[in-house]
């Protein structure tokens, strides 16, 4: 995972402040670790935020996020890095703070059996329906026509045994029921952490998970784009509340993007947007082969977008 960006110039020195602040060697879970290992949600939230972070600082080479990004929006764990994309955090402290939120969700998830499954197809309001009638929560609700139906083994048991009409129900390999009621011992352990961390106002419009808004919105009034407090209540909140990816979505059409950048481990998100952003350009980037193609995307798309007032990546 994190072998290739470690060939790039900058990159090793970057990465061992990420580890020192994650308090775990990143170098061998992103190198050498197994599946099982990195699939620990202490371990795999640090690293996919870490590797989200040397995404950006090597397609950046040294620019200014706010002269190529005009709206950040990241899903679930995505959304801390995100926090750091609008500069809400700064990329050493975005990995320490979900290090904390990894290991209280880790410990949550130890102490009652649960999962996840993603529910893909069927009419949405059915599937809605069918997911709380077997007694689940819909932690994910990603549009494009997939939900992630989350809680007890045996009621996402019974879900894929009596699926909601044309809708297909696939086991995710995950540790626990993640934003559920199942969290709420990881949401007070991690808002506790998140209301005493370093934190600054977003320098850009950053997307909440809670409803698809922008931070500005939530102070009508103010100036900038929210406040460091209000970004902070949010994350600990998210912990146990549904990820609305479909209404960020909505608000980054609403907004006029033109072009979606997902950084790395890219490609999920940009597999949601094909779907729900109808003819809005996106690049995932998977490895640094595709770092000439996210400039490429920057350099059409941020340009275009400063003369025809309207929002990019």
């Amino acid at each position: 995972m994190l072998a290739p960006w470690l060939e790039l110039s900058g990159i090793p020195d970057l990465l061992d402040a990420f580890s020192a602040a994650a308090g775990t060697d990143l170098v061998q879970h992103g190198t050498t670790s197994d599946a099982e290992t990195i699939r620990d949600t202490a371990v795999a939230q640090p690293l996919i935020v870490s590797t989200s972070l040397l995404a950006l600082r090597a397609i950046l080479d040294g620019r200014e996020v706010s002269d190529v990004v005009d709206v950040t929006a990241g899903h679930s764990v995505g959304e801390l890095s995100a926090a750091a994309v609008a500069g809400a955090l700064d990329d050493a402290g975005a990995v320490g703070l979900v290090s904390h939120r990894a290991r209280a969700m880790a410990e949550a998830a130890a102490a009652a059996a649960s999962g996840m499954s993603a529910v893909v197809g069927g009419d949405p309001e059915e599937v809605l329906a069918s997911i709380e009638a077997a007694g689940l929560y819909p932690a994910n609700v990603n549009g494009g026509g997939q939900v992630v139906a989350a809680g007890g083994l045996e009621e996402l048991k019974a879900l894929a045994e009596q699926p909601p009409a044309r809708a297909r129900v696939i086991p995710l390999q995950v540790a626990g029921a993640f934003h559920t009621p199942y969290m709420e011992p990881a949401r007070a352990a991690f808002a506790q952490v998140a209301q005493g961390w370093l934190a600054t106002d977003p320098r850009l419009p950053l997307l909440s998970n809670a409803d698809g808004a922008s931070y500005d919105s939530l102070a009508p009034g103010s100036h900038g784009h929210g406040s460091a407090a209000d970004v902070l209540t949010r994350l600990a909140a998210q912990v146990t509340a549904p990820v609305r990816w479909d209404l960020c979505q909505a608000t980054l059409a609403e907004r006029g993007v033109t072009a979606v950048l997902e950084l790395a481990p890219g490609g999920v998100l940009t597999g949601l947007a094909k779907r729900a952003l109808k003819g809005v350009e996106s690049v995932a980037v998977k490895s640094p082969d595709d770092i000439e193609a996210a400039r490429d995307l920057i350099a059409r798309h941020s340009d275009a977008a400063r003369g025809a007032g309207e929002a990019s990546a």
